[in-house]
């Protein structure tokens, strides 16, 4: 497995690395990857939010007997269940491969801040669509914003630090 993940790591660098040169007067490579990495990230959450909201999710919502989701709500959650692994894999194999922490620890940190995300994400949401009646796709594109300022401190800093203590150091 681990061979495959570096197979699509070392075809993913260079397309990414391909397009930074223009941006080296203004941000660091790292920062460049994970916007970039991020950004294609987004952009398949916004793609697939689009389409189940759209296509997917009935008018009325997912009935779960114990709860019932909106349309917007359930289009948020299949999105985060497909762009969940997906933004690990970069955040570990692309953007922060210097980082020295074990991979479940990275995995534990990273699903907490997602989940953090994914809760700040679903109140926005739900202020923008239910209470200002913003159309659930742009509600969805502006919430995104707010979210990615946060993500990417909270990754740099939290999940994928390069020094980790020695406690945390793998072989």
């Amino acid at each position: 497995m681990r061979r495959q993940l570096h197979h699509a790591r070392d075809f993913i660098l260079p397309v990414i690395d391909f397009f930074y040169p223009p941006f080296r007067k203004f941000m660091n490579l790292q920062t460049f990857r994970y916007a970039a990495a991020g950004g294609g990230n987004t952009l398949l959450g916004l793609l697939i939010y689009m389409i189940a909201y759209e296509y997917v999710i009935p008018e009325t919502g997912l009935n779960f007997g114990f709860y019932a989701f909106k349309g917007h709500s359930a289009a948020l959650f299949i999105s985060f269940c497909i762009t969940f692994p997906i933004g690990f894999f970069m955040s570990k194999y692309v953007v922060f491969s210097d980082s020295l922490m074990k991979g479940r620890i990275q995995l534990f940190r990273y699903f907490m801040i997602c989940l953090f995300n994914l809760a700040l994400n679903f109140i926005l949401l739900k202020i923008l669509v239910e209470n200002f009646h913003v159309y659930p796709v742009f509600a969805q594109m502006l919430t995104t914003v707010v979210v990615i300022i946060f993500s990417y401190l909270a990754q740099r800093h939290f999940s994928f630090r390069a020094a980790a203590p020695d406690s945390e150091i793998t072989d």
